[in-house]
């Protein structure tokens, strides 16, 4: 690995979902004055809105769009026209 390639703040960072509480631990340069005790450690935190813990795609609690319903109508209406 090349020496010298990150920027000098890129260090620890703990990113919390604040909608379910989940935590993760990584190296990032984002600015915060926030800290948190993680795993004995204390680092800064970086609070997020949603992750891939708490997205719907992700969790699998998607809601499932009625497709078929809205092709039928589709071809209902443009078949009058021909």
């Amino acid at each position: 690995m090349k020496k010298d390639i990150h920027p000098e703040n890129y260090r620890p960072v703990v990113f919390k979902d604040m909608s379910n509480g989940d935590m993760f631990l990584s190296r990032s340069t984002a600015t915060t004055k926030d800290t948190i005790e993680f795993e004995g450690e204390t680092y800064p935190v970086v609070k997020l809105d949603i992750s891939s813990s708490s997205h719907p795609y992700y969790t699998g609690k998607s809601n499932l769009v009625d497709t078929a319903g809205r092709v039928d109508k589709f071809y209902q209406r443009y078949k009058k026209n021909k």
